[in-house]
């Protein structure tokens, strides 16, 4: 199971919407007959990697184990039930790290397996194994169970807390290694976040760079009054297809026709998501974001959109890289209101604590 997780893992930037998952099938001596990963999304999952790889080999799997990081699938997506595939190649024994979350399989494809024959074993929730093929489809399992994508922020500051200087200046606080380090979070990420306050002052692509990944993050964009300029940047890295980058322009404001019309001409989505105070509705975004098969949304955005995600109750994770040095008066991480007493401060917890390069990456949770 943990080769089925080293397995997984290389599938991180590969296989969204659809899960991380690695398969090993092995003879009853503990041979390898034929190991795999899920690939893109319409291609084959990991069981039937794994099943093509014994057969190209010409090992016969009839007996054999198959150790799964999830629960092998059961209804007809953009391909076939991986459960029927393992029974009808005469799997033995099927062991599961974790039941799928999804309610179109959640224990049926485990259940279709045992119905064939087949023995069946899953993982207890808190073993290891079991937590860590969790955490590697962690927005996978948020937009099952909670109907909205895992929302990770990342935030570049100084050690005092600063983004930028207060001219607004911010390139570069932290390090080479650390701004590598964070397009990898990017990429792992089915889309990225930002404001249009963000857009205006940086003009940013927000693409994932210095790495060769097989897709790029749709891009989400905030922008209340539809004042996204038609030259920004971004609007660069759009493609076509069905695997390339995605724009969407989430609004409150109703009018604007003709930008709407050019926005359109350009592959850009425009939604409507009004909200109190000619504000879009962050909640109903992420909502209609799980909607859009999004699991994982890496948030880049400034102090003012960070600050409304969080008073929301909007955030899961925060990765932050802290930055060796002062900066004084400037720009901090998130726009919330004072606090009139200490027990009122949002509470977080450590997950890790690294070093990246000459600075400091934090990731806490709620």
């Amino acid at each position: 199971m943990a080769h089925a997780l080293d397995l997984a893992r290389q599938a991180l930037w590969l296989t969204s919407p659809n899960p991380r998952v690695g398969c090993v099938i092995t003879a009853p001596d503990g041979t390898v007959l034929g190991q795999g990963h899920t690939q893109r999304a319409g291609g084959p999952h990991a069981e039937i990697v794994a099943l093509r790889e014994a057969a190209a080999s010409g090992f016969d799997v009839r007996g054999a184990t198959a150790w799964v990081t999830l629960e092998p699938c059961a209804h007809q997506g953009r391909t076939g039930p991986c459960c029927d595939a393992l029974a009808a190649a005469g799997i033995g024994r099927v062991v599961s790290a974790m039941v799928d979350p999804n309610p179109q399989v959640a224990g049926q494809g485990l259940a279709r397996l045992q119905a064939a024959g087949v023995q069946v074993h899953t993982l207890a929730p808190d073993d290891p194994l079991a937590v860590a093929a969790r955490e590697l489809n962690i927005g996978f399992f948020s937009r099952m169970e909670r109907g909205r994508p895992w929302v990770r922020m990342k935030i570049a500051a100084s050690i005092d807390g600063q983004t930028a200087l207060a001219n607004g200046q911010s390139q570069w606080i932290t390090g080479p290694q650390a701004r590598a380090d964070g397009h990898a979070w990017r990429a792992r990420a089915c889309a990225i976040l930002t404001g249009i306050g963000t857009v205006l002052e940086d003009d940013p692509q927000l693409t994932v760079r210095g790495l060769d990944v097989p897709r790029q993050p749709h891009l989400v964009v905030v922008d209340s009054r539809l004042e996204l300029p038609l030259n920004a940047r971004l609007l660069d890295t759009l493609g076509s297809g069905e695997h390339t980058r995605q724009i969407g322009i989430y609004t409150a404001c109703s009018g604007q026709a003709e930008k709407r019309a050019a926005l359109k001409a350009r592959g850009v989505e425009v939604i409507d998501c009004p909200g109190p105070g000619e504000k879009v509705d962050l909640a109903a975004l992420l909502r209609d974001l799980a909607r859009r098969e999004i699991n994982e949304l890496h948030v880049e955005a400034g102090f003012k959109l960070n600050g409304s995600l969080m008073r929301e109750g909007l955030v899961d994770e925060w990765l932050l890289y802290m930055a060796p040095q002062w900066l004084g008066p400037g720009q901090g991480m998130a726009h919330l209101p004072a606090l009139a007493q200490l027990g009122d401060a949002l509470q977080l917890r450590f997950e890790a604590v690294e070093r990246v390069g000459p600075d400091l990456r934090l990731l806490l949770r709620r």
